[in-house]
């Protein structure tokens, strides 16, 4: 009995033993991997040298999900490039295919492997990060927003035919969209599912008022975190698109790659640091938290570059100055309006704004304003026709203070590379900020070296922002003065007629 306890205990000691040194070699043949693909990428990069504030012949805005790349797609990008300037199947299209010469606008959901594919020393990069919990929360509400525009469907099978249907050339569809591609039609299954087990209970009384915990209604959020899809595309999503690592990348070996960092957290920081080596590259940074001092940024950085390589003749500015735009079309799934058959709503964007044939940063940034009051709101109004198919879970800025604080640490815990990628933007918009505030200080108090001396001598020391403030003070002090001189001469006149 004892030999065949021992025998059977070093069995196991030697079966524990050839387990161990599997996930030995595992993790030792992963780190060859990633090490491997992030000394090939340094080297590649290490060949391009190039001054990265300069405005290349190519601009590629590499668009995170849910940061505002939308935004400013339509109100900057689409204000200072004509769409002849696109390049094809741009934005919301996926794998490029650089068939058309001299195209100067790629915008899309692609990663940063695309830049194999484009002529890397004429290209320029932008982007725009967001802080990682918010992205996360914003990917679910917009994963359930999408879906619930199915639910106008009386059954899945329904649904699936029509986002299956064969839709016009000009017409985008958000499920050809990466990540949402992935995401809505798992989304959408579990709603249709949740609905059709409503249905089956018959009255069901949803009394938590919590959205991201309404299990009757849709998947609550901590489920959503933890599924494998999550893992594979949302979670640290923002490094592995900027390293080009995600599941839709133009490289063959980045699939083993992200694989093995979710696999050994310890791997990831190779990752990390050659996406913070592609931020410092960039030519713009934009953080989705610091919305204005962002927006001016890039209208001093890009917007002020392309305006200045612009330049047409008077007919051609003419004809560009006022112009309306192209008319862009978004299938939407499910409007409550027309097209209620085929499930889709078309957001147009017809606004007539001054283009770039005779703009400048100042008359970009009104642009830029007022274009996206308009696009918030056919955004928003979207946003509660969809929300009201799964009444009543709503978001709102003050529902994001019901999730739990430790659903807060759970998506900065699995989202860590992001956390960290983030801070480093953070810390490039902030430079980038100072850098070009001083340039732009420097640059007034040049402007007014033709003032006289005495005049020049006050106002030198002043910044434009503060000149500009002092000139209503100014204004209303001359006022007064014709004022009083005008009510002190009549008197006079008063008093001699009395005399």
């Amino acid at each position: 009995m004892n030999s065949i306890f021992w025998k059977l205990a070093l069995g196991l000691f030697f079966f524990g033993s050839v387990i161990g040194s599997f996930a030995e070699l595992d993790f030792g043949y992963c780190e060859r991997v990633v090490n491997k693909w992030a000394d090939s990428s340094s080297s590649r990069e290490e060949h391009v040298n190039k001054d990265k504030r300069s405005l290349q012949d190519l601009l590629f805005f590499l668009h995170v999900p849910r940061t505002g790349g939308r935004t400013y797609f339509h109100c900057f990008l689409r204000k200072l490039y004509d769409s002849s300037e696109e390049c094809p199947r741009s934005y919301d299209k996926l794998h490029f295919n650089p068939r058309k010469e001299k195209c100067k606008l790629l915008a899309t959901h692609d990663d940063y492997s695309l830049m194999a594919k484009l002529p890397r020393e004429r290209t320029s990069v932008m982007t725009i990060v967001r802080d990682p919990v918010a992205r996360v929360l914003s990917t679910y509400e917009f994963s359930v927003e999408v879906a619930a525009r199915f639910l106008v469907h009386p059954n899945i099978s329904s649904a699936m035919k029509m986002s299956n249907r064969i839709r016009k050339s000009n017409v985008i569809s958000t499920l050809d969209i990466w990540p949402w591609k992935y995401l809505v039609p798992w989304m959408r299954e579990d709603l249709f599912a949740r609905r059709d087990a409503r249905k089956v209970k018959g009255v069901v009384i949803i009394e938590d008022d919590n959205p991201y915990d309404m299990e009757e209604m849709l998947m609550p959020l901590r489920k959503y975190l933890d599924a494998p899809i999550a893992h594979d595309i949302i979670h640290n999503g923002a490094t592995f698109q900027i390293a080009g690592l995600t599941n839709n990348s133009h490289l063959s070996e980045a699939h083993e790659v992200r694989h093995c960092v979710q696999k050994f957290k310890s791997l990831g920081e190779p990752v990390l640091q050659v996406a913070k080596r592609r931020l410092d590259s960039m030519l713009y940074v934009g953080l989705t938290e610091e919305h204005r001092e962002s927006a001016s940024l890039f209208a001093n950085v890009v917007g002020s570059q392309v305006l200045s390589q612009v330049i047409p003749s008077d007919a051609t500015a003419k004809i560009k100055t006022l112009r309306s735009e192209a008319r862009v079309t978004i299938s939407e799934p499910g409007s409550d309006k027309s097209n209620i058959q085929n499930g889709t709503s078309e957001v147009a964007l017809n606004v007539t704004e001054a283009k770039s044939g005779n703009m400048t940063v100042k008359t970009l940034m009104e642009v830029y304003e007022g274009c996206i009051t308009h696009l918030r709101k056919s955004q928003g109004t979207r946003r509660v026709n969809s929300l009201k198919r799964i009444s009543p879970a709503n978001f709102t800025r003050g529902t994001r203070t019901r999730v739990p604080r430790e659903v807060y640490q759970q998506i900065k815990t699995l989202n860590n590379l992001d956390v960290e990628l983030y801070k480093y933007a953070k810390e490039i918009f902030a430079q980038e900020h100072e850098l070009v505030s001083k340039k732009l200080i420097s640059t007034s108090e040049r402007s007014i070296v033709d003032l006289p001396g005495e005049l020049r001598n006050v106002l030198g020391e002043m910044g434009e922002e503060k000149m500009w403030k002092l000139l209503p003070v100014g204004l209303i002090v001359i006022l007064l003065i014709v004022l009083f001189l005008f009510v002190n001469a009549r008197r006079r006149r008063s008093s001699k007629v009395k005399i």
